[in-house]
């Protein structure tokens, strides 16, 4: 019977199953502040399945928004991405996310402060520990910067809590609310301050020539 089912589930891998294309996908969490803008930063590229936002990185079971953001949990703002790793690696996912955050800023993003909003890479295994350091290496010489001026924490991935249903697709669902608050909060006006004409990009991490290092953002 083993030797069947062993047999049976190569079979569906090989055809395409759905058991095939569940065995292809990849998660990650990241966390960079607001969750909806996040999450809407990230949902769209090519090779994205979906992304929830949620929170990770605390002590507290089912936390809830009122909680996280009362600086209570120790939880930080977060966000599950699933890929297909054919179709998008991990590293290119960095890079975007990278370009979406202010890595020079520990307090918070933007203009939400505290821990909860604190920038955050959770790796799952060593390998995404591995590309998670290798880009923040990169970032830091695109920006010009020594590697400790980057505030982004990389992390052992701890348990992810999806939030609550109204925050899901909040930016789809919500939109006129959503554009005024990233506006008034001032994330894109620090996003191209930070990475100029690199923002919200997920291609090649440039590296600059020793003229070009400047000082931090």
């Amino acid at each position: 019977m083993k030797r069947l089912l062993i047999v049976l589930l190569s079979c569906c891998l090989a055809l395409g199953s759905p058991l095939a294309a569940l065995a292809a996908e990849e998660t990650a969490v990241l966390a960079g502040g607001c969750f909806w803008c996040l999450e809407h930063d990230l949902e769209s590229l090519p090779g994205v399945i979906d992304a929830v936002s949620g929170y990770s990185g605390g002590t507290v079971s089912n936390p809830t928004y009122r909680q996280v953001s009362g600086e209570t949990t120790g939880h930080q703002e977060s966000v599950q991405v699933r890929f297909d790793p054919a179709k998008i690696s991990y590293s290119t996912l960095l890079r975007s996310y990278w370009r979406n955050v202010d890595p020079l800023d520990d307090g918070g993003q933007f203009c939400d402060r505290g821990d909860s909003y604190r920038p955050v890479i959770f790796t799952a295994d060593a390998a995404q520990a591995h590309e998670a350091e290798a880009s923040a290496q990169a970032a830091a010489m695109e920006l010009g910067v020594p590697r400790s001026a980057l505030k982004v924490q990389l992390r052992d991935a701890a348990r992810f809590w999806p939030a609550e249903g109204y925050h899901q697709n909040y930016a789809e669902l919500n939109t006129v609310k959503y554009n005024f608050y990233r506006f008034s909060c001032g994330r894109d006006r620090r996003l191209d301050t930070v990475w100029a004409g690199r923002a919200r990009s997920d291609a090649a991490w440039v590296v600059p020539s020793t003229t070009q290092i400047r000082q931090n953002p």
